[in-house]
């Protein structure tokens, strides 16, 4: 089992390391590197983000210049007193059981958890070191990861890439438990450990026939989600609902939109959107992680994706946005990943 699940993370390159993938790009950014002058010169693409949301950016910041009306119902948690009243905020708030629980600096899904109960979330806050954000749980039936960006001297942006979202399950068969029917998948058995840990309840449900069981909540590629291209959806139409939505957001022009929504007519009108997390230049087209998805296409379309950022984050600085001092960035840099 151990070498099957080894040999399926070589095979396929959705599941390479960060590090490892983004080879080709290393080249694009030292050529951007070379023509700016600066290491970081995407820090400019998005002013009202630190560092243009690239890394250890605080979520808290991006959230208070975001129309509140777009965000779920949310609480900050930022010292002992407050994670001690967390429930009392929550309920004050109108929060519920279940709830989301994220720290408020963080990537690709890093400590983010659905809590079920008071228990739980003492649990959670009593091991945070980070300030946390508790969302309300908004089950709408559709999620997408929107990849939006604006050049600052035009007045009309553009989607690249839209991902829907489709989480980590098992489908019953009467017989199997839900340990067993997770090791008839190669791709789900990947995540036996990881299910082990966090909701090690279900592992040994027997699910009846053709009844789904949903394994990980949360809609993360490094949690078992499956990113399916859904470009397809892209029109002038939804471009524009994303203009209009990104104009309210003072100094963002590139980055990705994490949204639920009720409904596909929803999502073309504006209506019922929830954002749950914008990132900044540290996004990525998700459509590349699609398991169908040549890997020549997906280095493609990164590329691309890196070129755009190239050009906002230039004509930001033409228009007097600095690049960060790459002596102030680069320990930064280093901390992160160390």
């Amino acid at each position: 089992m151990k070498w099957k699940k080894i040999f399926t993370k070589i095979y396929k390159w959705e599941f390479w390391t960060f590090w490892v993938f983004y080879i080709p790009v290393y080249y694009y950014w030292a050529y951007c590197w070379a023509r700016t002058r600066s290491m970081f010169f995407f820090s400019a693409a998005n002013p009202s983000m630190d560092m243009g949301g690239f890394i250890d950016y605080p979520k808290m910041e991006i959230f208070k210049i975001i129309p509140p009306d777009l965000l779920p119902k949310m609480v900050f948690i930022t010292n002992k007193e407050e994670k001690q009243q967390a429930e009392q905020m929550a309920t004050a708030k109108g929060i519920q059981f279940p709830l989301i629980a994220k720290p408020n600096r963080g990537e690709r899904g890093k400590g983010v958890a659905k809590i079920k109960n008071p228990a739980q979330l003492k649990t959670y806050l009593d091991a945070a070191t980070d300030h946390i954000i508790l969302q309300d749980f908004v089950e709408y039936p559709l999620e997408f990861g929107i990849m939006y960006y604006r050049l600052p001297n035009e007045t009309k942006g553009n989607i690249t890439s839209i991902v829907q979202k489709e989480f980590l399950t098992v489908t019953g068969d009467g017989k199997s438990t839900v340990r067993q029917l997770m090791r008839q998948s190669k791709r789900v058995a990947l995540y036996e450990s990881h299910v082990e840990g966090s909701y090690p309840e279900i592992l040994e449900k027997v699910p009846v026939k053709g009844e789904e069981t949903l394994l990980e909540p949360i809609g993360n590629h490094s949690r078992g989600t499956i990113f399916r291209n859904s470009n397809y959806l892209i029109n002038d139409q939804l471009i524009d609902v994303f203009d209009q939505m990104s104009k309210r957001i003072e100094g963002f022009y590139f980055g990705r939109y994490d949204i639920k929504v009720p409904t596909m007519e929803d999502l073309y009108t504006g209506k019922n959107i929830i954002l749950m997390e914008l990132n900044g230049v540290n996004s990525e087209p998700a459509h590349i992680y699609d398991p169908d998805m040549n890997i020549f296409a997906a280095y493609r379309d990164l590329l691309k994706h890196w070129q755009v950022l190239y050009k906002v984050s230039t004509q930001n600085h033409q228009n007097g946005v600095p690049y960060i001092d790459s002596r102030e960035a680069f320990p930064r840099l280093v901390q992160h990943y160390k």
